[in-house]
């Protein structure tokens, strides 16, 4: 269960409807009652039902929902309908339809994802970066758990994660013992979590013994190489790879043995395709 704050939902709303709808309203049918369906036209994973449900209240449509969050769905499958005025029910259309396409595409992409790591690593796991589309992250990280994934970082006062930029700022910068030692007393319930962006880098932070070790944009090949290092350097050390892993090249990265992928993928998913059908009732 997540929290979205009811401003969340009433800005979804506002941002479309806050005039209403000028078509309904012209064309004088917003008293008539009638009915909602949404229906996934194609397989996949479902995402966004929660939020749906919550916009479509929030227009006092009466909803069913007819799936669930984080389970799949099959093509022709009908996820939630409404039932109310016409007036709600074009209200509540465009707005409910676009969060249910783009958290099902994350969600759905997601998905794919792990099923192919999984294929090749039973225990890997593939987390999520923060770097989600600005305004979308209460959206994106259901999404990202729907789909069988997990959350890397979800803001920056959640873990410790020592980057380049970071060392910088020491006249030292690649004194990664002093730095991992500042870390381990100024945050003592977190990880240590580093990130390396050459095979010289990497060396040196596994000389430190830092928890985890972020590569960024490490070929597949010098992974293994870092990881049969890590085993004689920092055998306590967890190794994960980040940057530029996507659906396509996952089971590359997967076959190198790294137990923790960190992607931002998902987030840029295209939408899944969601039919949305509104009759008049008897």
């Amino acid at each position: 269960m997540f929290y979205i704050a009811d401003s969340q939902i009433d800005q979804l709303l506002s941002d479309d409807i806050q005039h209403g709808d000028l078509t309904t309203r012209a064309l004088g049918i917003g008293q008539h009652p009638g009915n909602m369906v949404f229906i996934r036209r194609q397989s996949g994973r479902i995402s966004g039902l929660t939020v749906a449900s919550r916009l479509l209240t929030k227009l006092s449509l009466n909803v069913t929902l007819n799936a669930q969050d984080g389970h799949d769905a099959l093509a022709g499958d009908v996820l939630l309908t409404a039932t109310g005025s016409a007036a709600a029910l074009h209200q509540g259309w465009k707005v409910t339809q676009n969060v249910l396409e783009w958290s099902c595409g994350v969600a759905g992409y997601m998905a794919e994802m792990v099923e192919a790591a999984k294929k090749i690593n039973p225990a890997i796991r593939i987390a999520c970066t923060r770097k989600s589309i600005p305004g979308t992250k209460f959206l994106a990280i259901p999404a990202v758990i729907d789909g069988g994934g997990i959350i890397h970082r979800g803001g920056t006062a959640e873990t410790v994660l020592m980057f380049a930029n970071h060392r910088h700022f020491f006249a030292q910068s690649d004194n990664w013992h002093h730095q991992v030692s500042l870390l381990r007393t100024d945050a003592p319930e977190k990880k240590i979590i580093v990130e390396a962006d050459t095979m010289e880098e990497a060396l040196l932070a596994l000389q430190a013994q830092p928890d985890i070790l972020q590569l960024d944009k490490f070929s597949p090949p010098q992974i293994t190489e870092l990881i049969a290092l890590s085993h004689q350097i920092a055998p306590h050390c967890l190794i994960s790879v980040a940057g530029g892993v996507n659906r396509d090249n996952i089971q590359q990265y997967a076959e190198t043995g790294v137990e923790l992928i960190v992607t931002s993928a998902p987030y840029y998913a295209i939408p899944a395709d969601i039919k949305v059908v509104l009759q008049p009732t008897n």
